[in-house]
C-alpha cells in the first residue's frame, strides 16, 4: 500500500477525530466552569447540589454527540472493520461531515457552560427558578443538536 491509497483513511481519521476532539474539550471546559460556580454556591447551601448537579451536566452533551459522530463516521467508512479502502474523495467527504459538530460542538458547548453557570447563580438567589436557568442553558443545547443532525445526513449520504 503507498503513502497516496492512505490519503483517504488519514483524511477519515482526522474527521472522526476532530468530531469527537472538539466538542469533548469545549464540553470538558464548559462542565469545569459550572463546577466551579456550582462549588461556590454549595459551599453557601449544600442542599442545592442537586438542583446545579442537572445545571452542570447540560453542556456535557456536545462531548456525547461528538462521539457519536465519531463512532458513525468510523463505522460508516469501514475503517471498524478495518477496511483502508476509502479514496481520498471520500476521505474529504468524511473530514467535511465532521464540521458542524466539531465546530459547533464545541462552541455550543462553551456557550452553554456560560449560561449553565449564570443559572448557577440563579439558583444561589431563588433556587424555585432553577426551572428557567435549565431552559436557558437548553436553548444553546438545540444548536449542537442541529450540528449533529447535520453531521449524521451528511456521514450517511457519503457512499
Amino acid at each position: 500500500m503507498s503513502f497516496a491509497d492512505l490519503i483517504g483513511p488519514v483524511l477519515t481519521l482526522l474527521g472522526g477525530g476532530l468530531a469527537a476532539t472538539l466538542p469533548g474539550i469545549g464540553s470538558a471546559k464548559a462542565v469545569g466552569f459550572v463546577g466551579q460556580a456550582a462549588a461556590g454556591v454549595i459551599t453557601e447551601d449544600p442542599e442545592k447540589f442537586g438542583k446545579l448537579l442537572i445545571l452542570q451536566a447540560l453542556p456535557g452533551t456536545q462531548g456525547i454527540y461528538g462521539l457519536l459522530s465519531w463512532f458513525m463516521i468510523m463505522n460508516s467508512s469501514g475503517l471498524f472493520a478495518g477496511q483502508l479502502d476509502q479514496t481520498w474523495q471520500m476521505g474529504l467527504m468524511y473530514l467535511f461531515a465532521s464540521m458542524p459538530i466539531a465546530i459547533v460542538g464545541f462552541f455550543s458547548a462553551v456557550y452553554q457552560g456560560k449560561v449553565s453557570e449564570a443559572g448557577c447563580a440563579l439558583v444561589a438567589q431563588r433556587p424555585n427558578e432553577q426551572a428557567k436557568g435549565i431552559v436557558l442553558s437548553a436553548m444553546v443545547e438545540t444548536y449542537a443538536i442541529l450540528a449533529l443532525l447535520a453531521t449524521v445526513l451528511a456521514v450517511l449520504n457519503i457512499s
